[in-house]
């Protein structure tokens, strides 16, 4: 099983911390959509990170889709919780983490691929103003019902959470208060020292 992409991604991140959280032994090839973009297109045409290359050569795409896949393969081990209000919150949480995830990559793209005449300022503001929104929620959300941090008690959500929050704070320093999400960022500091999470740097 092969995972295609840079762990800068968010979602790449996402899917190679699942992994080892899963114990699923897996080959990551750190391949870029731009500066490796020929190389990347030999493995999945559409060029998109995350890719998983089964060990029977089918290619996943979508770190979601991804991970259903993967959790299907390691029924003895889930990161989805089975109390129904358990999974409701935790769908939650993953769904907040990977709105904020999208905004930021948005914002990162808007600010490093575009010349700075052509930034469109009401879209910045816009996606802007989903980041706020994303994040403002899963503080309180976190706030309400602290995730463990225990490695084998991560969830989907969890994970979601801590690795949005520090794509965030690495890509756009400064943009997103630590001291206005104080749960949410202690709770990222306590997972980013779990095992699984220092075998995935984002750097």
């Amino acid at each position: 099983m092969q995972l295609i992409g840079m762990l800068d991604s968010p979602y790449v991140r996402r899917v190679a911390v699942s992994l080892h959280v899963l114990h699923r032994p897996f080959e990551h090839q750190s391949l870029s959509v731009f500066s490796t973009f020929d190389q990347f297109h030999r493995i999945n045409p559409v060029v998109k990170a995350p890719t998983l290359v089964t060990d029977d050569g089918t290619v996943l795409m979508d770190s979601t889709l991804i991970l259903q896949w993967i959790e299907a393969q390691a029924p003895a081990s889930q990161l989805t919780p089975h109390v129904a209000a358990q999974r409701l919150h935790d769908l939650r949480l993953t769904g907040l983490a990977l709105a904020a995830c999208e905004k930021a990559v948005q914002t990162v793209y808007e600010h490093q691929l575009r010349p700075a005449d052509k930034r469109h300022a009401p879209w910045l503001d816009r996606i802007g103003s989903q980041l706020d929104a994303a994040f403002a929620a899963l503080e309180a959300d976190i706030a309400r019902v602290p995730p463990a941090t225990a490695q084998d008690a991560l969830t989907h959500g969890s994970i979601a959470a801590a690795v949005a929050w520090s794509f965030t704070q690495l890509l756009l320093p400064g943009r997103v208060d630590a001291a206005a999400h104080r749960h949410l960022a202690a709770f990222t500091e306590a997972a980013e020292q779990l095992p699984a999470f220092l075998a995935c740097p984002q750097t």
